[in-house]
């Protein structure tokens, strides 16, 4: 029994862990694609937070010096992304496959240029890193309870706040925002701007939290598994962290079941545990969730009429 007990605590724990960066990440997806932008570049964004957070927190010693890096990378990234798809009005999911492309390439290249490490930053020691608040075996550091925090608040700010009621109009009928007198474009650079502030701490979390350094496509892709995250819980916030622990649950697993052996099996293949949050996400995305509406104007670049 108290066996027993341990292993559920410890993956209760592990799926805490695991699910941090991608509840974070699916909640500032969530900010972008309830404004009508299709935010592909998830990935991406976490992807170069990661790294600029490990560079940073190497090269200065300070890990909130590498959050805030992170989160100044991950901006950079969403205002590009702004740039493309709200300013110029170019393909949603086009320039979010580019922005994933751009920081696979471009973090692989500073990495070598910085560190000479084939791309990885040098391992962070403890003072480099976000350390354990409460109880050092679960690995609660800030960011976990900022993750757990972040839940509510968007449910908060998209359904109670008068942003809200103008984030969830632009992303059905931004005409009639527009014609209301309120600027459909510095309302979706808003929600592009939180969702890369959310996705900038969840890369922060990846290589100065859980990990102790970058390491290349560390992301492994965790970006598209929130992106599913969001699309299994029909864009609402608690639907999304729920679907965001059963990935961290199914993950949490795999890590406890290497090496165990099933009866009349024998031993589990690794590569078939690891495999299953992705297949998960395939399963969710092919369209096994039932009636999943996104925003109307999901996708749809708006040209002020004249």
């Amino acid at each position: 029994m108290e066996e027993v007990l341990t292993f559920v605590t410890l993956t209760l724990a592990a799926t805490l862990r695991v699910a941090t960066p991608l509840v974070l990440c699916a909640m500032g997806g969530l900010f972008s694609e309830k404004s009508g932008v299709i935010d592909v570049g998830l990935e991406g964004k976490m992807l170069m937070a990661a790294f600029f957070a490990a560079a940073t927190a190497s090269l200065t010693g300070s890990a909130w010096a590498g959050v805030a890096a992170a989160i100044v990378a991950a901006e950079a990234l969403a205002l590009l992304h702004g740039f493309a798809c709200i300013t110029h009005r170019g393909n949603q999911v086009v320039s979010g496959i580019a922005l994933n492309i751009l920081a696979a390439g471009l973090t692989v290249v500073l990495g070598t240029a910085w560190f000479a490490r084939g791309g990885q930053t040098p391992p962070l020691n403890d003072g480099e890193r976000l350390k354990p608040i409460f109880f050092p075996v679960a690995g609660d550091n800030v960011l976990v309870y900022a993750a757990l925090l972040s839940v509510p608040f968007t449910w908060w700010l998209i359904a109670r706040t008068r942003f809200g009621l103008r984030l969830r109009a632009v992303g059905e009928m931004p005409l009639a925002v527009d014609a209301a007198g309120v600027s459909v474009t510095w309302l979706r650079y808003r929600a592009v701007l939180l969702c890369g502030l959310f996705a900038g701490l969840a890369g922060a979390y990846l290589s100065i939290a859980q990990n102790a350094g970058f390491s290349r496509d560390m992301t492994a892709g965790q970006g598209f598994i929130a992106l599913a995250a969001i699309i299994f819980g029909k864009w609402r916030p608690f639907p999304a962290f729920g679907a965001c622990l059963v990935f961290g649950l199914l993950d949490a697993v795999a890590i406890r079941l290497q090496g165990v052996k099933a009866p009349g099996i024998g031993e589990v293949p690794v590569q078939l545990i690891q495999a299953l949050p992705y297949l998960l996400t395939l399963f969710l995305l092919a369209g096994f969730i039932g009636n999943a509406v996104a925003p109307k104007a999901a996708g749809v670049p708006y040209e002020k009429e004249h």
